[in-house]
């Protein structure tokens, strides 16, 4: 039996992936192991949505190739189709896979091992992924691919064109998952609410076929563009679905001339009253509050101090969310934006970083305090640390208590 590791980089949407790379591999015969054991084959899933994923990238292979130096490293994920030249002059890589040819990995592996022809030709448009091997909750990939091309970003030529599998391959996996004892399932792609391009059907279609799926009770959307969560969806989840009040919305900038030049889709305008309409539909006297996680990017070519505490008012001021995720602009190549000539320095994106990471404490601790004494059902977790389990809220606060067993991957009522 041949031994295989597996690596993971970047977003949930790789780890649902490799964890797909995982189980087709055990069906094939092979035994995996974690990557600090000796193996046969090392995959590993990169990312390269800034400079130091590229290196780090990097680095993990080389670190590979040195620990075990007689493995093939098969390398595939975002890195591997915008550099594959430059990862395949790294020593110990037998195979790159760009975006397209997922499913050549597998199949190619096996003829590796089996000294046939090395590479398989499988291509397909959409892979087919979902994560699994946890005992309370799955990311299912429903969506691949941004035909947005923000002028910051290398997504859409990292992942290709928006596609996605019909809604009843989806619902099936769905059903596998249930079937495993799962019963909450995070929902994930590249711009998840851009879901239907490739079948004719739409976003909304697929939440509500998913919504009927038996045993799962539980779904979260790990990610949406704020002009693709349509009020229409928002009367639905609110309605009584299985959808939880937590939600992971990208802002990029509070300012409406940042906005315009990284060419997103909405002003702050429409951003504000997206997130009103959401608090007003889904929040009642007594109850729990709605989580909001917002993207934020700090340092565009061009952003100004005041331009950046437009931003900065619009978070503390406007929208108050539960959680900023802050990432410093990473210059890209072949991106409108990394030709600009009024690149911001580093140091001022730090600082900038600092304000907002200040912002987001001051807004979290905020928002687990308004939910206070609030009734809330809670996931819990199978680990158990040093005699404690934790878990979370619909509205994505973590909760701890002494571990119970028989309270793992059961929803359990609790006054937070």
């Amino acid at each position: 039996m041949k031994k295989i590791s597996f690596t993971t980089l970047g977003c949930k949407l790789n780890y649902a992936e490799t964890s797909t790379y995982e189980r087709k591999f055990i069906e094939a015969g092979f035994e995996a192991v974690p990557w600090t054991e000796k193996a046969d084959i090392c995959l590993v899933n990169t990312c390269s949505v800034t400079e130091h994923s590229d290196k780090k990238c990097r680095n993990i292979i080389r670190k590979l190739h040195r620990l075990y130096p007689d493995a093939a490293i098969v390398v595939t994920g975002c890195y591997a189709q915008l550099k594959k030249a430059e990862i395949e002059a790294i020593e110990g890589v037998e195979f790159v896979f760009g975006a397209n040819e997922k499913s050549s990995v597998v199949p190619s592996v096996i003829n590796y091992i089996n000294e046939n022809e090395g590479y398989a030709e499988c291509k397909g448009a959409f892979f087919p992924a979902y994560s699994s091997g946890e005992r309370t909750r799955s990311f299912l990939k429903v969506q691949d691919g941004c035909d947005f091309k923000c002028a910051y970003c290398t997504v859409p030529y990292a992942r290709g064109e928006s596609r996605n599998t019909p809604i009843a391959e989806i619902v099936a996996q769905a059903g596998e998952i249930a079937a495993a004892g799962i019963k909450e399932i995070v929902i994930t792609g590249v711009n998840t609410g851009d879901f239907g391009k490739t079948t004719g059907e739409t976003f909304f279609e697929l939440i509500r076929k998913l919504d009927e799926v038996e045993g799962i009770e539980r779904y979260r959307i790990s990610s949406i563009e704020p002009n693709l969560l349509t009020k229409e969806m928002v009367d639905w989840i609110a309605s009584g679905s299985k959808f939880l009040p937590h939600f992971h919305i990208p802002l990029q900038s509070g300012s409406d001339t940042v906005l315009k030049e990284m060419g997103r889709r909405y002003d702050t305008a429409a951003f504000e009253d997206k997130i009103n309409y959401i608090r007003q539909k889904m929040e009642v006297p007594g109850g729990p509050k709605v989580f909001f996680g917002i993207d934020v990017i700090v340092g565009f070519p061009g952003e100004t101090e005041e331009l950046f505490m437009e931003t900065y008012n619009f978070l503390k001021d406007r929208i108050r969310p539960a959680f900023i995720h802050i990432f410093p602009y990473s210059r890209r190549a072949g991106t409108p934006a990394a030709s600009r000539k009024d690149q911001v320095q580093d140091s001022i994106k730090t600082e900038r970083v600092g304000r907002l990471e200040k912002l987001c404490a001051e807004l979290h601790n905020e928002f687990i305090s308004s939910n206070k004494g609030v009734k809330e059902k809670v996931l819990f977790e199978s680990s158990d640390h040093n005699g404690k389990m934790f878990g979370y809220t619909g509205n994505y606060i973590r909760i701890e208590r002494p571990y119970n067993e028989k309270e793992v991957g059961q929803i359990t009522d609790v006054i937070i």
